[in-house]
């Protein structure tokens, strides 16, 4: 689905409003409407019983929150609506709702921090409808503003929390917590979700999303170009490659793993693992010789082979043998478990860069081109998938200082020429053309040791089957927290470890294929 920025809004509500000639209170109206909706169904009892408190900000956001009050005491729910902003500063559309609201009988009132009534009423309420800021936010909550006390007394609330569009303190364009943010059970986002909704801190304060249709016309939403889109099962199922039914095991590719060392046994193993079960024909792990045996009693799928080694870890000595083998394969996932060894990083770097084949970069792999990006950057006209945490992201020159973790991907991508595959909660992959993608499954059954290694293999598998690069990456990442969540399913998010995540790719496969 696609995400929108702020600006894009407010250009598709011009064009709604200014060229189609749909009346602006039309669409406020449907906004009311179904935010209103939305706390109806969070509502602990039947409407008769229950309270509810919206506090308003005096733009239109905050007009979206008065119509909804009116709905709500339409349905028999006692409300009470406040205004945590000046009267002279309401929007004509807010005004209009604020007379609506009037005319049935509640008056808007203004939001003082310093009332106790007002203060137990909202915390006591059954539902609050946070209408305070839209998505044209762009600087921090002051926090000794009426406004952060509202934030403050909503998260507070004993009842269920609905956003109205975004929830506020939230910056729409990158998911940032401006100064303080409301804690949304339920976000009723109008049109199209927008970026801070779907990436960063935003998507935890967001809670559920629900998009609605206010009637901004159908065509105007279709042309729209937007600069993010989240991954959704349409898209992981056009991302798989065919399986021939006459093929055999070199038709599906062949991967190859280079990486583990004494103390990181794991890691090799997973990757190869995970790049069987993702369909791959044939799976070749190499190895230094220390931990070759280990590798060859857990392998069964894969095929392991032993590497000179120094100190444990793979030597440049293994250089000529990986060479020859990564000519007869059509992918490399390098660097699972391969140590900070200075032997094992320059032979890291050498592969990558005589490599003609995709390229899977993980772990050590990533940290060895700390000071040496030069390497990456000389494989523009080749595939190389980068998948990085947020520590190797900063190690190699990422820069999430601004906590625009989309903005940032983008540009890393398209300075060097490669897939990013920026892992955390929401994983955003974004291409070297500037597109952008943004994971919407996974758990934190996923945050251990390991689990990244298998992401690596799985992604190496659809490569090696043929499919492209971006597909293939942001593709697996969904494969990759689907099975996350199934395995959580089965064993809690306590005790399912990187290997029942393996266990459970085929039926992420199957919820896709079928």
């Amino acid at each position: 689905m696609k995400l929108t920025t702020s600006a894009q809004m407010r250009e598709l509500d011009r064009q709604a409003i200014e060229d189609r000639g749909i009346p602006s209170i039309g669409l406020m109206e449907r906004a009311a409407k179904a935010v209103a909706g939305a706390a109806l169904e969070l509502l602990p009892d039947r409407p008769g019983r229950c309270t509810a408190a919206v506090l308003c900000g005096a733009g239109n956001n905050g007009g979206d929150g008065i119509g909804a009050a009116r709905h709500l005491f339409l349905k028999g729910v006692r409300v009470r609506a406040f205004l945590a902003g000046s009267y002279e500063k309401l929007t004509p559309d807010a005004l209009e709702e604020t007379g609506r609201l009037s005319e049935c009988g509640v008056e808007l009132e203004p939001f003082d921090p310093a009332d106790p009534d007002q203060r137990r009423f909202v915390l006591g309420a059954d539902v609050c409808v946070d209408a305070l800021f839209g998505v044209g936010l762009s600087r921090p909550v002051a926090p000794d503003s009426a406004y952060a006390a509202a934030i403050g007394w909503m998260n507070e609330s004993r009842g269920a929390v609905v956003a109205a569009d975004i929830a506020s303190g939230v910056e729409a364009d990158t998911g940032r917590i401006l100064g303080a943010a409301v804690r949304a059970d339920r976000t009723v986002t109008f049109t199209l979700p927008k970026i801070g909704q779907a990436a960063g801190d935003g998507a935890l304060y967001s809670g559920r999303v629900d998009v609605i249709d206010i009637g901004i016309p159908a065509d105007l939403v279709c042309r729209l170009r937007c600069p993010a889109q989240t991954v959704e099962r349409d898209f992981v199922r056009a991302a798989l490659p065919p399986r021939r039914a006459d093929g055999h095991k070199g038709t599906f590719g062949k991967v190859l793993v280079a990486g583990g060392a004494v103390g990181y046994t794991g890691a090799p193993y997973l990757t190869a693992s995970a790049a069987v079960r993702g369909g791959a024909g044939l799976v070749y792990l190499g190895v230094p010789a220390a931990i070759w045996a280990v590798e060859a009693a857990k392998c069964t799928g894969a095929m392991p082979f032993p590497l000179e080694d120094r100190h444990g870890a793979l030597s440049r000595k293994a250089l000529e043998e990986l060479r020859e083998r990564v000519k007869a394969c059509d992918v490399l996932a390098l660097g699972p478990g391969l140590s900070r060894e200075k032997e094992a990083a320059e032979l890291a770097r050498a592969l990558l860069a005589e490599a003609q084949c995709p390229v899977v970069l993980d772990a050590d792999g990533i940290n060895a081109l700390a000071g040496h990006m030069d390497v990456l950057d000389a494989r523009r006209d080749r595939i190389t998938v980068l998948t990085p945490h947020d520590g190797e992201f900063a190690r190699i020159g990422g820069d999430l200082t601004g906590g625009d973790r989309v903005g940032a991907a983008r540009n890393f991508a398209a300075a060097h020429g490669c897939v990013l595959v920026l892992k955390g909660h929401r994983t955003v992959t974004a291409s070297p053309a500037g597109n952008v993608l943004v994971n919407t499954t996974g758990t934190s059954a996923l945050a251990k040791g390991g689990s990244g290694d298998v992401l690596t293999g799985l992604i190496a598998a659809l490569l090696a089957q043929g499919a492209p690069a971006v597909q293939a990456a942001a593709g697996a990442v969904w494969l990759h927290g689907r099975a996350g969540e199934v395995a959580e399913g089965r064993l809690t998010a306590y005790g399912a470890a990187p290997e029942d995540v393996v266990s459970a790719l085929p039926e992420a496969f199957r919820e896709i294929l079928e």
